[in-house]
């Protein structure tokens, strides 16, 4: 039988001493963890939530800092048959407040039978809980330890079947929290089947990895395929890459890694804070795929990127693309393993204004556009239009797919996974257009920004601002603008004052600095940009909501027209 706990067995039998995993921390030394500790410890979680009286089926939520206690507790539910999601951890940049209820509304939709985190975290967990929710028993990561022995006939998990749910994927905004991707053992296995063939994967492969695991490309690609495939798998801290992302390079160079997963901004992040004295003795010939991933592919950044380590034995064949996500568990489609990344030269105005992405022609302008690849195996990908007709090739419209991985469903949102679906074809809100039976992604149908590979709802920001003193109520306006040196979006937030509020300078820079402070402090991103305006500056749709594209557009013509 095709599910996790079968697989884990399989591996404690016959690579009981093989490294699972390698686990990097600053300031410490490396962590060797074999497949046999790994399946000891996880079954101590499990031991801990058979004696909880939690059931085969129910939620388990994670709310663990990156390491072996977060590793052992996800593969611990699974291996007692409960469904491990797991949850960003609280750092000092977000607001309590915020966090506490993005996690009541967690409990709310997911209903979780349990959570496994630490002592010091229980007055965050009681002022999130709310009365007469399903939460039945809290365990302290402290106080559970590896069992001496492993007794699989005693494991709930091998009970489970492939079409069962093993796992839900929960975004990291507030709104997102709301629909947690629902992903069968089948499903999985299915994608990883696929996806090891489109990227050419063998034993001799090595996947380094700093990303978080609660993000479907560091949960799929950065951690299960290589332990479930049993690839060496090297694992660095999110922190720590961020501290000091020379980190990453090091860690290719030590143990020759060949694989690696990154989302666009993280190419001009490493290019750009990276310095010469850190990258002594690196050698990065080993690296033969380096996947961008999660938000829009750049083709700036894979230049930047590859001239800042090309005399550190980069090769341009190692630069590779990726469509993926949850929903489909990882991967929709891949580029630039078998051949090199496809550069589509198109032009501007056939793009901005026709809507087609066709060759320029006399002196127009041009932009080049990255393919995201050809669909790997038993996925199909087609383009529609707002009637949900397919389009031809070269012509924008939303991207919509068909695989044997995709979601069991939204959990215990019926209604938003009919509403994903339509004749079959899951609807994935990206824009974009088909050239050649490749995939180039442009954009999104919906309103979500892409800050850094996590997603961020504008409405979420938009309240906050709408907090601070002097800003009219309702009356603010968040969208993305690509920030071409970041290499990512970055945050505009536009709002309209009251009258009377700013009638200094000094007035103007409390307001615009607090709604700076809010935001920053209660979301996930940093905010830098804020423009404030007079009232009736910002335009609404003919229902009275605030349309952020028309909003968009005018900042971005005052802004051009201002240089």
């Amino acid at each position: 039988m095709n599910t996790f706990p079968h697989n884990l067995r399989h591996s404690y039998e016959t690579a009981a001493d093989q490294a699972a995993i390698h686990l990097l921390f600053n300031r410490q030394p490396d962590r060797a963890m074999t497949y046999r500790e790994l399946i000891h410890g996880s079954a101590g979680y499990a031991q801990s939530l058979a004696q909880a009286g939690i059931q085969p089926g129910e939620v388990v939520i994670l709310i663990l800092q990156h390491g072996e206690a977060l590793i052992h507790a996800f593969f611990g539910a699974i291996l007692h048959g409960a469904i491990p999601s797991i949850m960003p951890f609280l750092t000092e940049k977000l607001a309590p407040d915020t966090y506490r209820r993005s996690l009541a509304a967690l409990f709310e939709i997911s209903a979780p039978a349990a959570v496994i985190t630490y002592a010091d975290f229980l007055p965050e967990m009681q002022a999130a809980r709310q009365p007469n929710d399903s939460l039945r028993a809290v365990l302290l990561a402290e106080q559970i330890a590896p069992v001496e022995s492993v007794d699989f006939a005693a494991l709930r998990g091998f009970e489970r079947n492939p079409e069962d749910i093993v796992l839900l994927q929960h975004s990291s905004g507030t709104t997102g929290l709301q629909k947690g991707v629902a992903l069968s053992h089948e499903a999985v296995f299915n994608q990883l089947d696929s996806y090891a063939e489109a990227l050419h994967l063998t034993p001799e492969d090595v996947i380094v990895s700093w990303l978080p695991l609660y993000h479907d490309m560091g949960l799929i690609a950065g951690f299960l395929m290589p332990i479930l495939a049993r690839i060496p798998l090297v694992l660095m801290s999110p922190f720590d890459w961020v501290r000091a992302p020379y980190r990453l390079m090091q860690a290719v160079s030590r143990y020759r890694g060949t694989l690696s997963w990154l989302p666009n901004f993280a190419y001009n992040f490493c290019a750009q804070k990276i310095r010469e004295r850190d990258l002594e003795g690196v050698d990065l010939s080993s690296w033969r795929a380096i996947s961008n991933c999660s938000e829009p592919v750049v083709f700036k950044s894979h230049q930047m990127f590859l001239d800042r380590f090309r005399p550190y034995g980069l090769r341009p064949e190692a630069l590779a693309t990726c469509y993926a996500m949850a929903e489909n568990v990882f991967a929709v489609t891949q580029g630039g393993v078998e051949s090199p990344v496809t550069v589509d030269p198109i032009s501007q105005r056939g793009f901005f204004v026709e809507r087609v992405a066709r060759p320029p022609e006399g002196d127009e302008l041009t932009m080049k556009l990255l393919s995201c690849g050809q669909p790997i195996r038993n996925t199909r990908v087609c383009v529609l239009d707002d009637q949900r007709r397919e389009l031809p090739e070269r012509i924008l419209g939303e991207i919509a797919l068909q695989s044997d991985c995709m979601l069991t469903g939204y959990y215990e949102r019926p209604d938003l996974t009919a509403k994903a679906f339509h004749d079959g074809w899951y609807l994935t809100g990206d824009i974009g257009y088909m050239a050649d039976g490749e995939v180039y992604v442009t954009g999104r149908k919906k309103d979500l920004i892409i800050v850094g590979g996590k997603n961020v709802y504008p409405q979420d920001l938009e309240a906050l601002a709408n907090e601070v003193a002097g800003v009219h109520p309702g009356r603010v306006a968040a969208f993305g603008v690509f920030d071409e040196e970041m290499g990512t979006e970055s945050v505009v937030i536009v709002a309209e004052i009251e009258d009377g509020a700013a009638a200094t300078e000094a007035d103007t820079y409390r307001i615009a600095d607090e709604i700076r402070q809010r935001v920053t402090r209660g979301s996930d991103i940093a905010l830098r940009q804020v423009k404030l305006v007079e009232r009736g500056w910002l335009l609404k749709t003919s229902s009275g909501k605030t349309a952020r594209n028309a909003n968009r557009e005018k900042y971005l013509a005052e802004t051009t027209n201002n240089e």
